[in-house]
């Protein structure tokens, strides 16, 4: 078994019924559905924004061909 950690928050009550809801209708408990929670928003925040080296090649393309890129706009 994972070990786990207490933690205390709050949500807006509707936005909880709808999650324990949910829990109850797919027979899993609701901490099970606040961890699918917090993977998807951690993945969705980590693949948003692109790779430091990724950004880098752009930079020097557009440095590079910025003119070119300015007359194919056109």
């Amino acid at each position: 078994m994972t070990a786990r950690e207490k933690f205390a928050t709050q949500a807006d009550p509707e936005l909880l019924a709808q999650m324990r809801e949910l829990a109850k209708t797919e027979g899993r408990q609701l901490q099970a559905l606040v961890e699918d929670a917090f993977r998807a928003y951690l993945e969705a925040k980590q693949t948003a924004r692109p790779r430091e080296t990724v950004m880098a090649h752009f930079r020097d393309s557009v440095r590079r061909n910025g003119e070119l890129y300015k007359r194919l706009a056109k």
